[in-house]
């Protein structure tokens, strides 16, 4: 008995050891710049004077569980890890547009995606970058999230001088901290969430250059040119504190017409709102993607996407937060199969360009390909 006890007690002390090692390696390599850094100072202080701050974090208008009810975390883990869930990311290349970005007439209203939830927009005279990531992946992890074949055709230095450059929130495949240090110099202004301009500042961004903002406020551009930031249902973090930045949605108002960004969350009725708040948008870019019935309350299912797009008075729209990387278990391409069937006999046009393709924001005959199908 004795030795059955000893061998309990060494196994225990080497597990314990094994914890110990983990969690100082853990706190090693969270200390690389690329995990950002929380508010502080100043920034904390603005922080804690927003009604939508509370017990040291940002709350959704809502607060949902996460999950689900009806599902587990545990459950959901293990069917990652032993379900195995067909195509989930494609085995040919896609294909793609290689736009000249710089040596567009500045004068033609555009859009050009970069697959996921990346965007580059020119729009009255003003040239936007919204969530850029031009990294090969999409997760701290080495190796892990890596970008599709084909998606990944554009850098920073195929980028001209950016006026504003939106920022939704701070999880990874939004804010890409190897594209921040790259674009640090072609940026005039990064337009953010209260507490996200900390990880800016820290990788180098002068005061001057971050905007945050907090939910139903708006960055004057020009006379008649304004961008207003809007609420959404979703969360913040680089590391193991979320809700301590603020995560946003964007309308943005020209003198010719409204392009409105979603970023991530889930569902509610902040759409109906914001469509009876600036009457009929122009343009909807709208995260379609990376979806799962567990945890719909914080990323839409195709149907809610469709749904919302109406209740925007939206003219056209366009599916983003997808063809880029693997981050739920759906076929890679189901989100435009599922959106473009929940479009059929919808008010707005559905918009499905291939990455690199130029939208034009004022040609209504314009007409998009079913590019992804055929890809294996």
């Amino acid at each position: 008995m004795k030795k059955v006890f000893k061998i309990l007690k060494r196994t225990m002390q080497i597990f314990l050891i094994l914890i110990v090692f983990i969690g100082a390696v853990t706190f090693l390599y969270m200390r690389q710049a690329k995990f950002g850094q929380l508010p502080a100072g100043e920034r904390l202080a603005r922080i804690e004077k927003s009604p939508h701050y509370k017990d040291s974090h940002f709350l959704n208008l809502i607060e949902k569980p996460t999950l689900t009810p009806g599902y587990s975390m545990l459950g959901e883990l293990y069917k990652t890890i032993f379900k195995k869930y067909p195509n989930r990311e494609p085995l040919d290349s896609l294909p793609s547009v290689k736009t000249d970005l710089k040596n567009l007439p500045i004068d033609s209203n555009l859009i050009v995606w970069f697959g996921h939830s990346s965007f580059y927009m020119q729009l009255d005279g003003k040239r936007f970058l919204a969530d850029p990531v031009f990294s090969e992946s999409a997760s701290p992890v080495p190796g892990s999230v890596k970008a599709y074949k084909g998606s990944n055709i554009y850098e920073a230095d195929d980028m001209p001088e950016i006026d504003y450059m939106l920022i939704s929130h701070d999880h990874y495949d939004h804010l890409d901290y190897k594209t921040a240090i790259a674009l640090k110099n072609k940026v005039k202004h990064v337009v953010c969430g209260l507490g996200v301009g900390a990880h800016f500042e820290y990788w180098g961004y002068r005061p001057e250059q971050l905007i945050e903002k907090d939910w139903y406020e708006k960055v004057e551009v020009a006379p008649g040119y304004t961008i207003f930031t809007e609420s959404t249902h979703h969360d913040c973090g680089r590391g193991f504190r979320p809700g301590k930045a603020l995560w946003l949605s964007f309308l943005i108002q020209s003198p010719a017409m409204k392009v409105y960004y979603s970023g991530d969350g889930g569902y509610d009725n902040r759409f109906a709102e914001i469509g009876h708040k600036y009457g009929p948008v122009d343009w909807a870019i709208m995260e379609c993607g990376q979806y799962n019935k567990a945890w719909q309350s914080v990323h839409e299912l195709p149907e809610e996407v469709a749904l919302a797009t109406v209740q925007l008075k939206a003219k056209n729209m366009i599916p983003v937060h997808h063809s880029k990387f693997t981050l739920a278990n759906h076929p890679w391409d189901e989100p435009l199969n599922k959106i473009t069937e929940f479009s059929i006999h919808k008010p707005y046009r559905l918009a499905t360009p291939m990455i690199g393709e130029a939208v034009s924001l004022n040609d209504p005959a314009q007409t998009f390909t079913k590019w992804w199908k055929g890809v294996n």
